[in-house]
């Protein structure tokens, strides 16, 4: 089950922006697993993707229409990656784009293509095709937690987020967003998939500048299992609909921000309180580092260190495993006798050993919770930074096994 609150909020509606949702029987009959988002005329929106060498079908077609054309239709299937595909995948992706332009009187340029799911299988093209006269029926403001449910694959919750930002102003701007993923996390530009919209009209480049900002501060910081997906992308979408907002107003912009950046962090880490068979939800916090790389090089290897992640699991305070980890981070001249490491309130270790006021039942206390904090504190600089992450259980093993049967 997914660790602390993950429910779904009530959702802003965003002015200009249509959802809907169907059945085309990708992989099980009767599931939801196609959705439709429709932009309105003058919508902008900007885009980060994989860089997974192996990269999706869908993948390459999105960055190439979004090269070409104003956006007003995102296209997204679940049950089927369209990864390892080759020729005939990216053919079969564009052919989902060609058929929904038809319909639409759009150009297929104009249709950005997601898909998550198997890799190495065919995209069943045809079924798709069939299925979006049944997704544009659906189209409404109101769709954003149907299509939540739709993206799914093995999560085990559909994921959202939504604001109603008041800027200085006095303008409104309303943010929504979903998101999905539970397995082959570590997001390298982006996450498995999420998509973000707000009725307001920004320029092209600072839309741009805000998504990778908030990109930067919430998908780029978690890991599941540290593999990259071959299919991950998160689209910020500015439906046009609403107040402008530019660089010629700096205080409604850093609210903005601030507003998109909190609105990311909760997508992100959703799919980590949803990681595949986690029960433990852990933020690594790196404080006082030589430089932003360094921090992430300790936060990165703690996370991702098997011995480290089967301890939480276990909700042993092996705090052993913690040193061993920070240690072998690639710090160069790091003197351990500076660091500091703590689990939420209590100090573990000191000067290169344990402290002295550590006692083995606080750190159980510690252990037994569902969500806990990793501090620590090198004492070499001024850099900090944070990443999410879960412990590796049986249940891991078991739900990747048995993927694909």
């Amino acid at each position: 089950m997914p660790v602390g609150d993950t429910s779904l909020p009530p959702f802003e509606t965003v002015a200009g922006l249509r959802i809907g949702t169907a059945s085309a029987g990708i992989k099980k009959p009767g599931r939801q697993d196609l959705t439709i988002f429709e932009l309105a005329s003058g919508s902008r929106v900007a885009g980060v993707f994989t860089r997974n060498a192996f990269c999706a079908a869908p993948v390459t077609v999105a960055r190439e229409h979004l090269g070409k054309a104003a956006p007003r239709y995102l296209l997204i299937n679940t049950g089927n990656a369209n990864a390892g595909t080759g020729t005939r995948g990216l053919a079969a992706c564009r052919h989902t784009c060609e058929a929904l332009a038809e319909l639409t009187g759009v150009e297929p340029t104009q249709v950005l293509p997601f898909s998550t799911g198997v890799i190495g299988e065919l995209l069943p093209d045809e079924k798709i095709c069939d299925a979006l006269p049944q997704a544009l029926e659906q189209l409404s403001e109101r769709g954003w937690a149907p299509a939540a449910n739709a993206i799914m694959t093995t999560d085990m919750c559909p994921k959202g987020a939504s604001r109603q930002v008041s800027l200085p102003s006095g303008a409104v701007v309303n943010l929504s967003g979903i998101s999905k993923g539970a397995g082959m996390i570590r997001p390298d530009m982006a996450t498995m998939l999420g998509f973000v919209a707000m009725d307001a009209e920004l320029p092209q480049a600072l839309l741009d500048r805000l998504l990778r900002e908030a990109v930067g501060q919430s998908f780029n910081r978690i890991t599941v299992d540290g593999d990259t997906s071959t299919n991950d992308a998160c689209m910020l979408v500015a439906t046009g609909v609403g107040s402008r907002v530019s660089e010629d107003n700096p205080e409604d912009l850093a609210v903005l921000q601030a507003a998109l950046n909190e609105l990311f962090v909760r997508l992100a880490t959703l799919i980590v309180r949803d990681g595949e068979g986690a029960t433990k939800f852990i933020e690594i916090s790196v404080e006082q580092a030589a430089s932003q790389q360094e921090a992430l090089d300790v936060a990165y290897t703690v996370a991702h260190s098997p011995l480290v992640k089967t301890a939480f699991f276990a909700s042993d305070p092996n705090w052993g495993r913690l040193l061993a980890a920070i240690g072998r981070a690639g710090v160069d001249g790091l003197d351990v006798e500076k660091v500091t490491l703590y689990l939420d309130e209590v100090c573990i270790a000191e000067q290169g050993a344990r402290a002295e006021s550590y006692t083995e039942e606080q750190g159980q206390t510690v252990m037994n919770r569902e969500e806990i904090r990793i501090r620590i504190v090198l004492d070499r600089g001024g850099a900090n930074e944070r990443v999410w992450t879960t412990d590796l259980s049986h249940d891991y093993v078991r739900i990747n096994a048995e993927y694909r049967t």
